[in-house]
This record gives C-alpha cells, sequence and structure tokens, in this order.
C-alpha cells in the first residue's frame, strides 16, 4: 500500500469512530476524559522536563501534538487532502514520519474509545482506579508497546530531520501557500515539531536524552498499569495527576 492510501485508511478510520459517538454522549464524555486523564498523567510524568528551560519546548510539543485532548478534526481533514501530494514532493524519511504519525494517531483514538467503554461500566471508583481498572480490563499489550515504540520513532525522526537544512528552508516556503490553502493546522505541526527539536541542542540538551527518559519513564507507567497491585497503582496515578502543571487541568 502506497504511503498516501496509508495515511487517509488511518484518518478515515479515525472519522468513522468520531461519527460513532455521534448520538452517544455519555460514551463521548468518557473518551473525552480519557483523554485529559492521559494528559494530565503524561503532565505530571515530565513535571521537571516542563519547567525545564531546555526540554520544555520538546515535551510542550509532546504533550500538546501526541498525547492531548484537543480535537485534531482539521489537522486530520488537511492532512488525508494533501497525502498525494506530501508522498510526491517530500523526502522519504519524511513521508515515513508522516504514515507513523497518521497511524499513531488510529490506534491511539481506537485505545481511547475502547477504554472509554470500560470507563462507563466501572462507575463508583474514583478517576484514577476507574483508569487503572480500565486499563486492565482491556489489556492490549502488544498495543501499548507499540504505541510508545512509535512515539520514540516519531521523535527520533525529528531530531534526524531537523539536520537537513533544505527540509526546514523548504517547510518556510510552504508556510504561505499553506495557509492560503486552509492547510495552517498541518503546516503549523510541521513547523513546531522542526522548530522545536532543532532547538534543543542549541539550548544545551540533546534529542536522545530527551527520548530516553520518555522511554523509561513510559516503559514503567505501561509496566505498572498492568502489573503493580490495583491500589497502589490507583495511589501513585492520583499522586501523579496531582503534579500536572495547570496547562493540562
Amino acid at each position: 500500500m502506497q504511503a498516501s492510501e496509508q495515511i487517509r485508511e488511518s484518518l478515515s478510520r479515525v472519522a468513522a469512530m468520531r461519527q460513532a459517538l455521534t448520538g452517544q454522549p455519555a460514551l463521548a464524555q468518557a473518551v473525552l476524559t480519557i483523554k485529559h486523564l492521559q494528559a494530565q498523567r503524561f503532565a505530571g510524568t515530565y513535571a521537571d522536563l516542563l519547567a525545564s528551560k531546555t526540554y520544555a519546548p520538546c515535551a510542550t510539543f509532546f504533550l500538546q501534538e501526541l498525547y492531548s485532548a484537543k480535537d485534531y478534526a482539521d489537522r486530520d481533514a488537511q492532512f488525508a487532502r494533501i497525502a498525494g501530494a506530501l508522498q510526491r514532493t517530500f523526502p522519504v524519511a519524511v513521508v515515513a514520519t508522516a504514515v507513523a504519525l497518521a497511524e499513531l494517531h488510529c490506534l491511539t483514538e481506537e485505545l481511547d474509545l475502547a477504554m472509554a467503554q470500560q470507563w462507563c461500566q466501572q462507575a463508583g471508583l474514583s478517576d484514577a482506579n476507574r483508569y487503572v481498572s480500565s486499563w486492565r480490563n482491556l489489556q492490549r499489550h502488544a498495543e501499548r508497546n507499540w504505541q510508545l515504540a512509535t512515539v520514540l520513532s516519531i521523535g527520533q525522526s525529528l531530531g534526524h530531520l531537523t539536520a537537513k537544512p533544505g527540509l526546514r528552508v523548504m517547510l518556510k516556503m510552504m508556510r504561505g501557500p499553506a495557509h492560503l490553502a486552509g492547510l495552517g493546522s498541518l503546516q503549523n505541526f510541521l513547523e513546531s515539531g522542526f522548530n522545536h527539536f532543532a532547538g534543543l541542542p542549541r539550548a544545551g540538551g540533546s534529542v536522545s536524552t530527551f527520548l530516553d527518559t520518555i522511554s523509561s519513564r513510559e516503559s514503567v507507567w505501561i509496566a505498572r498499569l498492568f502489573d503493580a497491585p490495583a491500589v497502589a497503582c490507583g495511589t501513585e496515578l492520583a499522586q501523579t495527576l496531582g503534579f500536572a502543571p495547570s496547562l493540562c487541568t
């Protein structure tokens, strides 16, 4: 399957999931609650990075673009609309990153919807314990590990691509035409990712240190959510949610 078809198929599935929530307000609210909790958990886990002068831009980019509860419908529509042009215009590495992002987005939406369905059956628990219970009832070990591996792969790709000066020039040249064509959300995502990762070495940090931190902490959380004693895991999750900066509440 060509890259453009992979992107369109993934985003078509996301659109179908959104449509399926129409007329199901309780489930739609549960999905939103799950997303907010996950963003808040990320912010609590990486409160130090979000407060760091060096790593805050990249951590904020991950939070807003990969772990956020915001509505990506505009970006998705723009992404699907130019999938073919993306494949024809950009280097293979950029296209591969775009495919990975689309597939990650699709799996994340599938997992969030499945978690929300479990959530609706766990009334009477605190949010933290309800989340742990929903996660464990759902299982999906392989998908959770793939999700983390793909997040890290996208970060690595952005780090490598920032070393290509011609690509940054191309992105800047696309800025005006992209906004005129109604592709502002997608353009902002691409430029933001490139700029944040390009600026990391200049700020005294490194892409590898940032991604190693994400990898180690997320791996620990995945293991805890599956295997730690449920009460202890719920307590730790509640504490982590409490550490989240105000930008996620």
